[in-house]
């Protein structure tokens, strides 16, 4: 049984998500901590040109985007679960619009220029520059834009009044009344905007919202132990990818297994995954890659909201 390996660095909200995530299933797992800005060769050595954190890898199968991720650590532990009986419909949906829409807003009102001087406040003038031009450039080529601080600042309250709406007819306890991903998704955007005194107030001038952030947040991240990316390479280079799953699909589009492919983001982040493709299903792809630090891996994404053409 491989470790389970975060990939991640802790400003970073989606990997506040996964580490919330692993709280939520009291799982063990090991820190790797990645730049945040490229480059990043150990990540890439393993994901073959995805840059987007967190990453999750068990043994040489690496598994990109936290919507894939919830639903490996769903298959390494069933309770408590991320996907409630009889709301998967309802918490896959909440979870993709908050990861895609709010998280959307949460950008634009955290880097508007008062929170971005407090926010990185201790870093000399190059650091912020060079920190500020790598997410131009992961925000560039995709289908994702950067919405105007006015307009976010004008849709919040929106968000925050359905947010809370939710809440109150779940009885205020979490977002379909038992913890779910949904809660997950939201909140990570929600602990982003809490980082500055500039942002926190468009989380806490909502009481009822904000209590619900601390019971997420309560969750915490469970055991973990740092690692270094050297050795998570190495691991990689040293285990057997996982057996394939067993119930692939005839892909839409024609893609067959044995064919090269790129496969990317279509977003933000748009760095395209090159390898063999070796399995096609309802949820996910995944990539055969040979790297020469890390050997044969099977890199994992999910179907929604990534591309993939032949190569």
């Amino acid at each position: 049984m491989h470790e389970l390996i975060l990939h991640h660095y802790p400003t970073s909200p989606f990997a506040e998500k996964a580490r919330l995530m692993l709280g939520f299933k009291q799982l063990s797992w090991r820190s790797v901590l990645i730049p945040a800005v490229m480059p990043k060769p150990d990540l890439t050595a393993l994901t073959g040109g995805y840059r987007k954190t967190p990453v999750l890898q068990v043994g040489a199968d690496i598994y990109c985007d936290t919507a894939l991720i919830a639903r490996r650590l769903e298959a390494e532990k069933a309770t408590p679960a991320l996907f409630p009986e009889g709301q998967e419909f309802n918490v896959a949906n909440l979870a993709q619009w908050a990861d895609a829409l709010v998280f959307q807003h949460a950008v634009s009102l955290v880097f508007q220029p008062e929170s971005v001087a407090i926010r990185f406040g201790t870093l000399q003038p190059d650091a912020i520059k060079g920190f500020l031009a790598d997410r131009a450039g992961l925000f560039s080529g995709g289908s994702a834009s950067r919405l105007p601080l006015e307009q976010a600042k004008h849709q919040w309250p929106v968000l925050m009044s359905r947010l809370q709406q939710q809440l109150e007819r779940e009885q205020g306890d979490f977002l379909f009344g038992e913890p779910s991903l949904a809660d997950f998704a939201m909140a990570h955007s929600l602990w982003f905007l809490r980082g500055t005194p500039v942002t926190a107030p468009l989380v806490d001038d909502y009481p009822a919202v904000a209590a619900w952030l601390g019971r997420v947040l309560g969750f915490g991240h469970g055991a973990h132990s740092a690692m270094t990316g050297e050795e998570a390479v190495a691991i990689a280079r040293d285990a057997t990818p996982a057996a394939l799953p067993d119930d692939a699909v005839s892909d839409p589009n024609g893609f067959e297994p044995g064919q090269r492919v790129a496969i990317a983001a279509i977003d933000y982040g748009v760095d395209a995954v090159e390898g063999e493709l070796i399995y096609s299903g309802r949820e996910e792809l995944i990539l055969r890659r040979e790297d020469p630090r890390a050997g044969t891996v099977h890199v994992h994404f999910p179907r929604m909201g990534f591309a993939i053409k032949a190569s």
